[in-house]
């Protein structure tokens, strides 16, 4: 009969971790992701998905990494791991538990007293579960981190109707990294004669007899599975946040826009465009909260197509944009900065004109004035500056 698994909750992690060695596991193909190029070798966040596992292990103390990657593509896991210095690579085998064999006998020579096994497909691993690990097989041969399961289970019949229920107060989703002592579970593997792959290593070491124990896991440890996993990457998250700010010159001769709203002025702005200030600091608002550059960059002032051209066509630019993206503007705040013109009684055609640029209701825009008390360019009457905030959400 093999021993239940024990629980160890949370426990105060030290500020200096035991010494340890990692597995990571790096062979897969990950199908399941779509595309040619396997989902731990693609950028996340910025950097390969392989990278950040790496990067926390070692920052964590790991002494010796092993990487098992796929056959033939060392170079390219070494790539991925952003080439950790005495990093070790090992070609995996036909199933995981074949794999996590050759990256812990990768190790003999060194034969550490813990070993870690971690899939490379968990990218975020907190150093608090690592401390929690490392502490429980002070008494344990392995440790597992783990969550609890909120939901109600019901078990499925061949024809998918409901004929029976679990009980979820005795079972726990598993994560990884997994903590073994190295000789434990070294040799779990060696006469491992379960199923032909193993749901991870823990079972191994269970079915030799020994003790795992169970610590609190991590939502962050959480496993890219599917394409709309990378959607957290640098594409989407929840809400963006973007500001611009604009000045341009006034000058007898010129036109005054504001808002896409011509304003009768003794001085206009001068500028390659129409110079709207206002739009200009909206639109690089936008721009600047997907990551996109600022208006110069998408309508250079060299480029004799725009001269004279609409500013309300910058900001619908924009706003295009950050729709591809997946993000629909939240709101606008903008603040025009000048002495003359009264800016009040255009305030309502202008939040209009913003919300029709945008997409938003008038609720959703804020339009607000004032003046440097005479002081500097704007003081002066030489020029008008505009500052603006977007928020950005994410569309379903």
């Amino acid at each position: 009969m093999r021993p239940v698994p024990k629980r160890v909750f949370a426990m105060d992690v030290p500020t200096t971790l035991p010494p340890f060695s990692a597995v990571i596991v790096a062979a897969g193909k990950g199908l399941r992701v779509g595309g040619k190029t396997p989902k731990q070798f693609r950028e996340f966040r910025g950097r390969p998905v392989l990278a950040h596992s790496v990067s926390a292990l070692i920052a964590a103390g790991c002494e010796q990494l092993v990487i098992v990657a796929p056959e033939g593509m060392h170079c390219e896991a070494l790539s991925a791991a952003e080439n950790p210095p005495g990093a070790i690579t090992v070609s995996g085998g036909d199933t995981r538990q074949l794999s996590v064999r050759a990256g812990l006998e990768a190790l003999e020579k060194s034969s550490p007293e813990r070993v870690l096994v971690h899939d490379a497909a968990r990218p975020d691993v907190p150093r608090d579960v690592i401390g929690r690990l490392l502490a429980a097989l002070e008494t344990r041969s392995g440790a597992i981190p783990t969550l609890p399961v909120v939901d109600s289970l019901a078990i499925a019949g061949v024809d998918q109707t409901m004929t029976g229920k679990a009980d979820r107060d005795t079972l726990r989703r598993v994560q990884t990294p997994q903590a073994f002592r190295y000789r434990d579970i070294l040799a779990a593997h060696r006469t491992w004669t379960g199923a032909a792959d193993a749901g991870d290593d823990a079972q191994v070491l269970l079915a030799s007899s020994r003790s795992v124990a169970l610590v609190d896991g991590d939502e962050r440890l959480t496993k890219i599975t599917f394409a709309s996993d990378f959607m957290e990457d640098t594409a989407i998250a929840p809400f963006r946040i973007g500001q611009g700010y604009d000045v341009h010159r006034l000058e007898e001769g010129e036109e005054l826009w504001l808002c896409g709203i011509k304003l009768d002025h003794t001085h206009g702005l001068a500028g390659h465009s129409d110079a709207d200030v206002a739009l200009h600091a909206i639109t690089d608002a936008v721009l600047g909260a997907i990551g996109e550059g600022d208006i110069g960059t998408h309508f250079p002032p060299s480029d004799p197509q725009w001269k004279g051209a609409r500013s309300g066509q910058f900001l619908e630019h924009a706003v295009k944009l950050a729709a591809n993206a997946g993000y629909a503007l939240g709101n606008v705040d903008l603040t025009i900065i000048c002495e003359a013109p009264k800016i009040g009684p255009h305030r309502p055609a202008m939040r209009d004109s913003v919300a029709e640029f945008t997409g938003l209701g008038t609720g959703a825009v804020s339009i607000k004035a004032t003046t440097t008390e005479r002081l500097g360019f704007t003081g002066r009457g030489e020029g008008i500056a505009a500052q603006a905030i977007v928020s950005l959400i994410a569309t379903p």
